[in-house]
């Protein structure tokens, strides 16, 4: 099945339906505790870019392979045993020769709290001088693995904001992929600390605005397009207590037009009634299609946020590669997205059968 908004390679030409550029971290979770308190951690692999492709792989079982750089010790080799859980294709992870005491390179560690009620999600991120943040354009083969035939590239404003030349891996990336016919996405996943010390909001919109003349489908909430794009959401509070998606659509219009090489626009909606409640939402816009938008879900109860946008992006992505609209796109989306955060960790453990059951309308009925 063909869908309008995108035109992507066939399936049966291509050895991959999507590839992810990124960083993947080991994170760290105390579970109902806090980092400053707990005795001890549950642990599992994440990434904003590889969050999407291993949804794509475990839950809608499309065919997937991660590019990202590890340091050869038994963290990294941890890391690598999570990814082999997830089902992606790891023969293109660069292995880094490591020091014995991470000196030169080392693997990045997320520690993250999930949070509760009026105690928000909270993050500690420990990945300076990390792997993937020291590599080179050319260090992977990138027409070598396009021209193998991937349907898909995944990359984001994670990756681009980890050292001066990830924007340049990322370009390099981008740009092969387009040579040979791959649609691009990019999530613009603004994080202010990884930004703070080289140059903050005018340094993330100096490199997003360059990577997003490559760009075919573009992701992100609203302080993602007004910190990395420059773009505002006019009359929306910080805490997103009105999701009237007029206003988002004024601002997907403007970006558009900016960029003509824009194919798809999507947003997603969350308004903060507590760290366990949420209003989730989510539009989108093409220009076969125009403006979509997804079921809005008021007061949806959250087990843990984080991973919510990346696994809205893996639905929007299977939608678009494999569904016949961008409506059942968005809508595979944002039911994919609220899935994820009932359950602990960054990654998806919904099944294809259940996120299609909430994107038709369907409740949480026990099921026997």
């Amino acid at each position: 099945m063909s869908n309008p908004s995108v035109t992507t390679r066939p399936a049966a030409d291509c050895r991959y339906d999507v590839v992810a550029l990124g960083e993947v971290m080991l994170r760290l979770d105390p579970g109902d505790r806090r980092i400053r308190t707990t005795r001890s951690f549950d642990v599992w692999e994440g990434g904003g870019e590889y969050n999407v492709a291993r949804g794509l792989r475990r839950c809608f079982g499309l065919r997937g392979a991660i590019v990202t750089a590890l340091a050869n010790n038994d963290v990294g080799r941890l890391v690598e045993d999570c990814m082999l859980t997830g089902g992606l294709d790891t023969s293109w992870v660069q292995w880094r020769d490591f020091d014995g005491i991470g000196r030169e390179v080392r693997n990045g560690l997320n520690f993250t709290e999930r949070g509760f009620g009026v105690r928000g999600a909270a993050g500690v991120s420990d990945r300076g001088h990390t792997a993937i943040s020291q590599m080179r354009p050319d260090d992977v083969d990138w027409d070598a693995l396009f021209s193998s035939g991937v349907r898909w590239l995944h990359t984001g404003g994670i990756f681009a904001a980890l050292s001066e030349s990830a924007a340049d891996v990322a370009e390099a990336a981008m740009s092969a992929a387009r040579r040979h016919g791959t649609i691009v996405s990019y999530d613009l996943n603004f994080r202010p600390s990884l930004w703070k010390d080289i140059g903050g909001v005018d340094r993330a919109r100096e490199v997003n605005r360059r990577l997003a003349r490559h760009v075919d489908v573009m992701i992100g909430n609203e302080e993602d397009f007004t910190a990395s794009l420059g773009f505002e959401v006019e009359g929306v509070d910080e805490n997103l207590t009105d999701l009237d998606t007029g206003a988002f659509r004024a601002m997907i219009e403007t970006a558009a037009g900016e960029y003509p090489n824009f194919q798809v626009i999507a947003t997603t909606l969350r308004g903060v009634t507590s760290a366990s409640v949420n209003d989730w939402g989510a539009v989108a816009w093409s220009r076969a299609e125009g403006f979509v938008e997804a079921t809005h879900r008021p007061g949806l109860e959250i087990f843990d946020r984080v991973g919510g946008g990346d696994s809205f992006a893996s639905g929007l992505a299977y939608g678009l590669l494999e569904l016949g609209s961008l409506q059942e796109a968005v809508e595979y989306g944002a039911a994919h997205g609220a899935l994820a955060m009932t359950t602990p960790g960054d990654t998806t453990t919904a099944t294809l059968a259940e996120v299609a059951k909430l994107a038709s309308g369907g409740s949480a009925r026990v099921q026997r």
